[in-house]
C-alpha cells in the first residue's frame, strides 16, 4: 500500500491543475450555475436565480461535483471513497454520440463489448462486463433496454469497483447510472434536427414546465431518427416518445415518468480475423459477410415511479418502482467458418422471433443524519427486489451454405428459413433477487469520512431451453456484502480515500445447460485522491480486483461449451480532469492503465480478458469565442476538438489463442453558435466524428471464428435547435 500511496502523490500534476481555483458552493441551483458560469465566461456580472424544487447543482460545463449512483444518496464526489465518472450534459451536447459507448469513451477504463452484433449494450469496465450483465441502470433502477441512450439522457454516472452491497447482483469493474430529464418548474420549449453525412437525420422536439402554480410540471419529448448504416447496406431506425410528470411539494415529490422506444437496426457482427495472420481479413472495411436481412427490430417500454417524502428535518423516505419491457425479432446470416484461401465462407440462417425480457424492480430506504457521541452520521437503509424475466421464443435455423465468397461477394444467394428448432426454442431465464442493506457514513470532525456498509443479497435463478423444457441450471444462493471505505480530507478542496468492496452473481447461461456451477465473487482494493476547485475535478485511482468461479465458453471440435475457468485479475491506474483551465478554455483528460488476465485456468491463464486494452487516453479541449455580433443578431461561438488513443485488443477463438488487433486512434471535432435572433435562440452545431478517417476497431465477440468490430469512418453531422 505505501508503493501504491506514493504512487497516487506523484500524479500530483492533476491537483496542481486545479489548486489555483477556489471551492464553489455546492448547493447553488442549477439555474444559479449557470449563470454564474456565464458571467465567469462574459466578465459581467449576473443575479443569482433560484427556481422552486430544483435539484442542487451537480455540473458546470463539463466539470461534475455530485452524483448519487456511489452512495445512492446526493453526494459530493470528493467525499466518496470509490471513482466515480461522470458525463455531464455539456459534454454530451459537444460531443453529440451516437450510442452510449460512444458517450463514454472519453471516461478511463470504459471500452464497448460483444453488443450483440450492434444490437445491444454492452460496457466492460476495468476488464470486466459484457451485454445483459446487470450494470446498466436507468435513473437508479436495472434497465433491459438493448439502446439506453436516447433523447432523454441528461448525463450518465458511472461508479467503479464493485458495487453489489448497494446493487446487488453485480460485476466487479462497476455500473452505469443513464440519468434522464426531469420535469422542470421553469418553462422550456424546443424543437431540434440534424442531417447526417451518411445519409438521412432526425427530429425531436422537447418541452417541459410547470402546470398551474401548485407545484406540478410536465415534460414531453418525442424523437425520430433515420440514418444509413456506414458498411455497404443497412439503416438505423428509432423513434422515441417520453412524457412525464413531477410534483414537487414542500416535503414530498412525486415523479412519474414512460418511455416507449421502437427500432430496427443492422444485425452486423462485424468482420472476422484471418487466422493465417492474426489480422482483420483483406477486404474493404465497409463489406459485410452477412445478408439485407440481417436486422433487428423491437420496441421497448420504461415506467419509473419515484416518491421521497421528508419525514422530519433530517430524514427522509425513498420509493421507487420501476418497469422495463423489451421485444424484438431479428434474423441474422452468421458466418460458421471460413477458407481464408478461397474466400469461401460457410453460413447459416438463424433467427430469433418474439423475444423478450422484462424487470420489476422495487426498492424502499430511508435516509437520515442523526449525532452519535458527538459525531455525525449520514445513515441509508432499505430493501430491494428485482424479478428479471427473459424468453427467447422461436428460434429458427437453416442448413449450412457455402455459396459466398467473401472476396468476390454476392448477396441474395442465401434466402430466410422456415425450419423451428424445437431444441433451441424457449430459451429461458429467470432470476429473482431480494437484497437488505444498511449504509453509514461517520463523520469524525472536519477532516475524516469512515463509510461502511453490509448488504445481505439471495437470488434463485432457473435457466434451460426445448421443446419439451429441459433445465439447463437451477441455483439459488445468499451472501453477505461488505463495503468499506476511508476518505481524509487535505483541505476543503482536496482528498484521500481508500476502499474495500465485494461483488456477488449467478453463473447462468441461457443457451447451454451448465449445472449449478458456483456463483461469481470478487474481492477489490482501491486508493486515490480527488480535488474539485471551482473550476475543475481531478482524480486519481489506483485498482486490484481478483474475481473466482469465472464462467467461460469454450470451443471443442466447433461445439461451444460453458465452464469454470477458475480465476481473473485487473489492476491498473486511472486518471481524469474536467473542467475549464480558463474562462475561455475547457478540457477533458484521461489516461487508464488496465492489466487485466485470466488466472489458475489449463488452456486461458495467462490471456488477456477480452475488449480490454492496456493503454487508453482521451483528451479534448473546447474554446469559448465569447459573444460575436451585435444588435438582432449575436451569438456565442465555441469550437473544440480532440482525440482518444487505446493500445492493441485481445482477441480470444475459445481454444486458447489469441490474436491482436492494432492500436486506435480516433480525433473529433465540432463548431457550435449559440445564437440569438430577432429575441429566438438558435443553437447550430457541426460535428466531425473520426476526423482523419482513421482505421480501427472498437470491440470483438463470439468463440470459434473471432469477430471484431469496426469503426465508423468520418462523418459530418449538422445539427439546429430553436428555442421558443
Amino acid at each position: 500500500m505505501a508503493r501504491l500511496a506514493s504512487l497516487i502523490l506523484s500524479r500530483g500534476f492533476l491537483l496542481a491543475a486545479a489548486s489555483s481555483a477556489s471551492a464553489q458552493d455546492a448547493a447553488t441551483p442549477p439555474a444559479a450555475a449557470s449563470a454564474t458560469a456565464e458571467a465567469a465566461d462574459t466578465g459581467h456580472t449576473l443575479a443569482e436565480v433560484t427556481v422552486q424544487g430544483a435539484r442542487p447543482v451537480e455540473e458546470v460545463g463539463y466539470q461534475p461535483r455530485r452524483a448519487s449512483v456511489a452512495t445512492r444518496t446526493d453526494t459530493p464526489l470528493i467525499d466518496v471513497p470509490q471513482a466515480v465518472n461522470v458525463v455531464t450534459e455539456r459534454s454530451i451536447e459537444d460531443r453529440a454520440p451516437g450510442s452510449l459507448a460512444d458517450a463514454l469513451a472519453a471516461v478511463p477504463g470504459v471500452r464497448m463489448g460483444n453488443t450483440l452484433g450492434g444490437t445491444q449494450d454492452a460496457i466492460v469496465k476495468r476488464g470486466f462486463g459484457d451485454n445483459r450483465d446487470n450494470s446498466i441502470l436507468r435513473d437508479g433502477m436495472q434497465s433491459v433496454q438493448p439502446r439506453n441512450f436516447t433523447p432523454t439522457t441528461e448525463r450518465i454516472e458511472v461508479l467503479k469497483g464493485p458495487a453489489s452491497m448497494l446493487y446487488g447482483i453485480q460485476d466487479p469493474g462497476g455500473l452505469v447510472n443513464v440519468v434522464t430529464k426531469k420535469p422542470q418548474l421553469e418553462a422550456a420549449h424546443s424543437v431540434s434536427g440534424f442531417t447526417s453525412s451518411d445519409g438521412g437525420g432526425g427530429a425531436q422536439v422537447d418541452l417541459t414546465g410547470p402546470i398551474g402554480a401548485s407545484g406540478l410540471a410536465y415534460r414531453f419529448i418525442a424523437d425520430h431518427q433515420r440514418v444509413d448504416y456506414w458498411r455497404n447496406f443497412g439503416e438505423t431506425r428509432q423513434d422515441v416518445i417520453a412524457p412525464s410528470l413531477a410534483w414537487y411539494g414542500r416535503d414530498t415529490t412525486v415523479l412519474v415518468a414512460y418511455e416507449h422506444m421502437s427500432y430496427s437496426v443492422p444485425f452486423d457482427r462485424g468482420t472476422i480475423i484471418d487466422t493465417r495472420t492474426g489480422n482483420p481479413v483483406a477486404i474493404p472495411s465497409a463489406e459485410r459477410l452477412d445478408e439485407p436481412y440481417n436486422v433487428s427490430t423491437g420496441r421497448s417500454d420504461a415506467v419509473n415511479l419515484r416518491i421521497d417524502h421528508k419525514l422530519a428535518q433530517d430524514w427522509t423516505v425513498h420509493f421507487g418502482y420501476g418497469f422495463n419491457r423489451a421485444y424484438y425479432n431479428d434474423w441474422q446470416a452468421r458466418v460458421l467458418s471460413a477458407n481464408f484461401a478461397t474466400g469461401v465462407l460457410t453460413r447459416r440462417v438463424d433467427s430469433t422471433r418474439d423475444a423478450t425480457q422484462t424487470v420489476h424492480n422495487l426498492t424502499l430506504n430511508v435516509e437520515g443524519k442523526v449525532r452519535i457521541a458527538g459525531f455525525a452520521n449520514d445513515i441509508l437503509a432499505g430493501v430491494d427486489y428485482m424479478h428479471n424475466y427473459r424468453l427467447l421464443g422461436d428460434l429458427y435455423r437453416s442448413k449450412s451454405s457455402t455459396a459466398f465468397n467473401m472476396y468476390a461477394p454476392v448477396y441474395g444467394l442465401l434466402p430466410q428459413t422456415s425450419t423451428l428448432s424445437n431444441a433451441d426454442s424457449d430459451q429461458t431465464d429467470k432470476l429473482i433477487e431480494r437484497g437488505a442493506f444498511i449504509q453509514d457514513a461517520l463523520h469524525l470532525g472536519e477532516r475524516w469520512i469512515v463509510l461502511g456498509g453490509l448488504r445481505y443479497e439471495s437470488f434463485d435463478e432457473l435457466t434451460g431451453k426445448g421443446r419439451p423444457f429441459v433445465v439447463g441450471s437451477h441455483t439459488n444462493a445468499g451472501k453477505v456484502v461488505p463495503r468499506a471505505g476511508l476518505v481524509y480530507k487535505i483541505d476543503p478542496n482536496w482528498s484521500l480515500y481508500g476502499s474495500y468492496s465485494e461483488s456477488f452473481r449467478p453463473n447462468t447461461s441461457i443457451a447451454q445447460p451448465i449445472g449449478d456451477l458456483p456463483p461469481e465473487q470478487a474481492k477489490a482494493w482501491e486508493i486515490g485522491s480527488k480535488y474539485q476547485s471551482r473550476s475543475l475535478t481531478a482524480s486519481v485511482a489506483l485498482f486490484d480486483i481478483h474475481k473466482r468461479n469465472i464462467q467461460t465458453t469454450e470451443t471443442i471440435n466447433g461445439v461451444n461449451f460453458t465452464r469454470n475457468a477458475g480465476r481473473a485479475y485487473s489492476r491498473g491506474v486511472e486518471l481524469e480532469a474536467n473542467g475549464r483551465l480558463t474562462d475561455a478554455w475547457s478540457v477533458i483528460g484521461s489516461y487508464a492503465y488496465t492489466e487485466a488476465r485470466y488466472q489458475d485456468d489449463p488452456k486461458i491463464a495467462g490471456n488477456p480478458l477480452p475488449n480490454a486494452p492496456k493503454h487508453e487516453a482521451a483528451l479534448y479541449l473546447t474554446r469559448d469565442f465569447g459573444v460575436i455580433g451585435s444588435g438582432p443578431v449575436s451569438g456565442r461561438l465555441r469550437a473544440g476538438g480532440g482525440g482518444r488513443v487505446f493500445s492493441s485488443l485481445a482477441v480470444g477463438d475459445g481454444t486458447g489463442k489469441v490474436y491482436h488487433l492494432p492500436w486506435g486512434r480516433v480525433a473529433d471535432a465540432f463548431v457550435a453558435w449559440e445564437s440569438r435572433i430577432f429575441g429566438r435562440m438558435i443553437d447550430w452545431q457541426l460535428n466531425v466524428n473520426n476526423l482523419f478517417n482513421s482505421t480501427y476497431y472498437t470491440s470483438s465477440c463470439c468463440t470459434g471464428l473471432p469477430f471484431v468490430t469496426s469503426g465508423a469512418p468520418r462523418e459530418v453531422r449538422f445539427s439546429g435547435k430553436l428555442e421558443f
